[in-house]
């Protein structure tokens, strides 16, 4: 049986990933911050062994007996990485690296990299913006996050040879339901406001364009690329992409998908320019190269989503561990109090008494 060690397995897609890679027999390692505390681990805990440690600083044991690594670690999200840009770089980009070279001098063959179709956004005022791009389109990413996945790419290729094979992953935006479940994400996002609001902001009109992939085809996507032959896959980028749609298509799409929800949703089009996105990716080599074609679309997963929402009764929308920004000022600011208040079920007297 190969043991996978997947990193960042506690997380949004990571749990999701180590479900399939369980059911398909293999045993999986876990190694986690768990920022997000344990509750989203309820699906693999008694089926996976966690480790809980910074991807910045593992233990040597940590890879001991691994077959292969999947690196899901890291700040993902631009907020999230724009809030400290430091931060983002040292575990994005140098954590990265410096897993792989340990990997490499462990005889660890196989390391699959979690990168970001965010590399190609041009903004919706470059005329080029909506043309299709693949893998060979020449990009330079700017902001932070995606960014520091770029910068992590290469370091991987620099560090790719006969003996180490890393294998990269640029992923569209990806929804559906997770047992560490986000609501900050598009397709989620426009669920959750249609049950907290009835309303969907479209930002731009919803003009823009995002290339989506769904949570369970992004897992089957990794696994994809942990068996293909190491001469199909070594130091190679593929876009992982169910389609492209304009976020005003997206809207329209989960309006339907919820009518048999009894759901009724407005569409509300705003023009402000902040935060937007814009950028459409081909998915074409990942099929070329590997057979591999991702198939689950919009109306299914808003189905699945709401389906596993209402059985686990989903309804504290406003829960900050749903977005990923949000829980980390949130742990920010409390890690600050801490230290200057202390635990506040901690005796003051406690320490002079002994």
């Amino acid at each position: 049986m190969s043991r996978v060690l997947v990193v960042g397995g506690a997380g949004y897609i990571g749990v999701v990933l180590c479900e399939q890679l369980l059911e398909q027999g293999y045993d999986v390692r876990v190694l986690d911050r768990l920022y997000f505390g344990r509750s989203g681990l309820w699906s693999i805990q008694d089926r996976a062994e966690i480790v809980v440690g910074d991807m910045r600083s593992v233990a040597p044991e940590v890879l001991e007996g691994v077959d292969a690594v999947i690196n899901l670690g890291g700040l993902s999200s631009d907020p999230t990485a724009e809030y400290n840009p430091e931060a983002t770089y040292k575990i994005n980009t140098e954590a990265t690296r410096d897993m792989a070279i340990a990997c490499k001098a462990k005889g660890i063959r196989r390391y699959v990299f979690a990168s970001s179709c965010s590399v190609y956004d041009k903004g919706v005022l470059e005329d080029d913006a909506n043309l299709l791009q693949t893998e060979e389109s020449d990009i330079t990413p700017t902001a932070t996050y995606a960014k520091s996945k770029y910068d992590a790419e290469r370091y991987l290729i620099d560090l790719a040879d006969d003996d180490f094979c890393p294998v990269m992953l640029r992923k569209g935006t990806v929804y559906g339901f997770s047992p560490r479940q986000r609501f900050d994400l598009v397709v989620n996002t426009f669920v959750k406001d249609a049950f907290s609001s009835g309303e969907l902001n479209l930002h731009l009109g919803g003009e823009m364009w995002r290339p989506l992939l769904e949570i369970r085809d992004a897992a089957r996507a990794y696994i994809a690329c942990l068996e293909a032959p190491e001469d199909k896959v070594r130091a190679e980028i593929f876009n992982v992409v169910h389609q492209n749609f304009r976020i005003s298509e997206v809207a329209l799409r989960v309006r339907e998908a919820l009518r048999p929800f009894n759901v009724d949703v407005d569409l509300r089009p705003t023009y402000g320019m902040s935060g937007i996105r814009n950028y459409r990716v081909s998915g074409e080599k990942i099929t070329r190269v590997l057979g591999f074609e991702p198939s689950i679309g919009i109306e299914d997963s808003v189905t699945d989503l709401v389906t596993r929402m209402r059985r686990h009764q989903y309804t504290d929308f406003s829960n900050p561990r749903y977005y990923n920004i949000r829980w980390m000022t949130l742990l920010e600011e409390a890690t600050d109090l801490i230290k200057v208040a202390g635990s506040m079920f901690d005796d003051p007297n406690a320490a002079n008494a002994s």
